[in-house]
């Protein structure tokens, strides 16, 4: 991706567009909430073009499958028939990465997933296409909030997106394109041809389960790669599960989750946001990557530029 320079997106969607199950990651443990996800899908007039069930069975090992499996989902259709229009990833985990280790052609098309996903998402923003959505996983997607569906669904069939609100922690305003990831697995595309391009950009961040000293590991290799300092401006959105549970106990001196996320990032000279409704937390509010976006340190807002304004969304 060059900085600055908007990716063109697939055409919105349409009802009675199809859409194609991606199991790239962990092997899927819950059909009940795949099948919640697709009826969200299908209440869109979107129409499901595989079928679910065969899933639970592909397992190899921890992985929904061998790695051939696992990438033949992303794979453009053989089908002379209407290609997926939404190619919706089913859950996280792991195992998106090593589908990089070769050639990957994916499908055109929306692509769509979060978390472990980021390889992938990265990966075609790297590769210099649009389409890529920082958003609910299928297995995820019927546990959403009603205006992060609906979020969903507009972003999908083009329609306009409210901005985000967050809490401002350093102030000014920037411009640049849109980049959403999970902490962990962006961390470890780095240095590697995946990685999209950083100058200029706002990069929102999540991530869960990690201890405070675990994100500040990671986010003071982004400082010594000089990543962080190509940035434009830096959200953080949720992080599920990673405040030190010792922290309370008084026994040693440690540093809470936001203390290390204000200082690895205060000396920057960009805006910063905190407390995005975005990631693990329970609200994953859909992100169009690669697209121009505007943040805004002062008040606390991040707005998708050229997708349309709307009301602000609030948790």
């Amino acid at each position: 991706m060059v900085a600055g320079l908007p990716l063109r997106q697939p055409p919105p969607l349409q009802a009675g567009d199809r859409v194609r199950l991606v199991a790239a990651s962990s092997a899927l443990a819950d059909l009940e909430r795949l099948q919640a996800g697709l009826a969200v899908l299908a209440s869109w007039g979107l129409e499901l073009d595989d079928d679910p069930t065969r899933l639970p069975s592909r397992r190899w090992g921890y992985l929904a499958g061998l790695d051939a499996e696992r990438a033949g989902d992303l794979l453009p259709s053989s089908d002379p028939g209407a290609p997926p229009a939404l190619l919706a990833c089913v859950r996280g985990g792991w195992g998106s990465a090593r589908l990089l280790e070769r050639p990957l052609e994916v499908a055109g098309g929306w692509l769509l997933g979060f978390s472990d996903v980021t390889s992938l998402l990265w990966h075609r923003l790297a590769m210099g296409r649009g389409g890529a959505i920082h958003g609910p996983l299928l297995t995820t997607l019927a546990g959403e909030p009603a205006w992060s569906q609906e979020r969903l669904r507009a972003l999908l069939f083009g329609e306009p997106l409210a901005d985000l609100e967050g809490e401002p922690w350093v102030g000014g305003q920037v411009e640049g394109p849109l980049l959403a990831a999970n902490l962990t697995v962006a961390t470890h595309l780095l240095g590697t041809p995946h990685l999209p391009a950083l100058d200029g950009a706002i990069l929102i961040l999540e991530d869960v389960g990690e201890a405070p000293y675990r994100i500040e590991r990671m986010l003071t290799h982004w400082r010594l790669c000089g990543a962080l300092q190509r940035l434009g401006g830096i959200g953080f959105g949720s992080f599920e599960g990673c405040d030190d549970p010792g922290e309370a106990d008084g026994d040693s001196p440690r540093f809470s989750l936001e203390q290390v996320l204000h200082e690895r990032t205060a000396d920057l000279g960009i805006p910063v946001l905190a407390g995005l409704p975005v990631g693990h937390g329970g609200v994953n509010a859909a992100l169009p990557l690669g697209v121009r976006a505007r943040l805004d340190g002062d008040v606390g807002r991040l707005s998708v530029i050229g997708a349309g304004r709307g009301p602000v969304s609030r948790r």
